[in-house]
Parts: C-alpha cells; sequence; structure tokens
C-alpha cells in the first residue's frame, strides 16, 4: 500500500543524498566549460541510471553474494558518511570536471546526482519501502534537480557561499539522522 509519509522520507532521503544545491558550485564549473550542456539530458541520464539500479540492484548482489541486509547496513555507512561529510565540509569523493567528455553524462548525471551515495540509498530504501514509493520519491526528485539545473545561476545569486553552506549542513544533519535509523533497523543488539 502506498504510504504519504513514506514517499515524503523516501523523497527526502534523495534530496539529502544527491544534494544537488551542494552540487551547483561543481555544476556551475562544468556548464562554463560545456558548451552543450543540457539540464533536461543530465537529469534523464541520472533518472534512468537511478531507476535501473533499484531494480537490477537485488539481482545483481545476488549475483555477488551479497544479502539486501548486509548491503543496507554498508549502505548506511556510506550515508552516514555522506552525511559527515556534508556537515565537516570535507571531500571525500572528488570529481575532476574537466576530464569529462560530456559534462551532461559524466560528472554531472554520474556521479555529481546518481553517484555511489544515491545507488546505495536506493537500495538500500529498497529493504525498507515499496518500488512504488521509491520510483515516485525520484520522480519528484528528478523534477526538484531539472529545476535546480535550470536555474542554477540564479540560485546561487541567491543564496550566496553563506547560504549553499547552511543548506548543505542543514541536509547533512537530516541524512546523518537517516543513516543511523537504517542502520538500527538492521542491526540486532
Amino acid at each position: 500500500m502506498l504510504s504519504f509519509n513514506s514517499v515524503l522520507t523516501v523523497t527526502f532521503t534523495l534530496f539529502a543524498v544527491i544534494d544537488v544545491v551542494g552540487g551547483i558550485p561543481a555544476i556551475i564549473s562544468i556548464k562554463q566549460h560545456q558548451k552543450n550542456f543540457s539540464p533536461a539530458i543530465a537529469t534523464l541520464v541520472a533518472g534512468a541510471l537511478m531507476v535501473f539500479f533499484l531494480f537490477t540492484g537485488e539481482t545483481f548482489l545476488r549475483l555477488v553474494g551479497v544479502d539486501v541486509r548486509s548491503f543496507a547496513l554498508a549502505g548506511s555507512i556510506v550515508i552516514f558518511i555522506l552525511a559527515m561529510e556534508m556537515i565537516l565540509g570535507v571531500n571525500l569523493f572528488k570529481t575532476n570536471p574537466d576530464d569529462a567528455h560530456s559534462g551532461n553524462f559524466v560528472p554531472v548525471a554520474f556521479p555529481l546526482i546518481a553517484g555511489a551515495g544515491t545507488l546505495t540509498t536506493i537500495i538500500s530504501l529498497r529493504s525498507i519501502y515499496t518500488p512504488l514509493e521509491i520510483l515516485i520519491g525520484i520522480a519528484l526528485n528528478l523534477v526538484i534537480i531539472f529545476l535546480v539545473l535550470l536555474s542554477m545561476d540564479w540560485i546561487e545569486d541567491r543564496l550566496g557561499k553563506t547560504g549553499l553552506a547552511a543548506v548543505k549542513k542543514f541536509f547533512g544533519v537530516i541524512l546523518l539522522a537517516i543513516a543511523i535509523k537504517i542502520f538500527s533497523t538492521y542491526v540486532k543488539f
């Protein structure tokens, strides 16, 4: 059964992990170097990766001999690390936008939007929520991503560097709480 609260939780979880607002400085840099940057293409490619992983993630895990519980625990640890990265302002996952052949695919769609953290989160969420709830959460995030990519210059001007840092830290704390929730769901004391 579809739960509004579950859809809301999935949507906010993915929004915090994707952190499209925190990625605005990197995306602006890519846009300056890529004349053919397209918010629509970047959004569609990221969405396709997320949906593909939603439906093939468990099959892939079985092929490599990992159960969903173990993957969910590992995913919660990755989400925890991403949250700490956001809160502390430390970058563990670095990308070099100058190496990208196409800013629409690499690094915007992958790994900035649909990166390891996002894909790990999707498979972790799959262990708690229904595929429909996750699909709706992905779709809502894709709308937000597209709107942010369309208006990233405007957003940066309005928020400024201090505002962007505050938003990133706020979503880092939310993400930290979500990581602890997923971890506590699967750890038996």
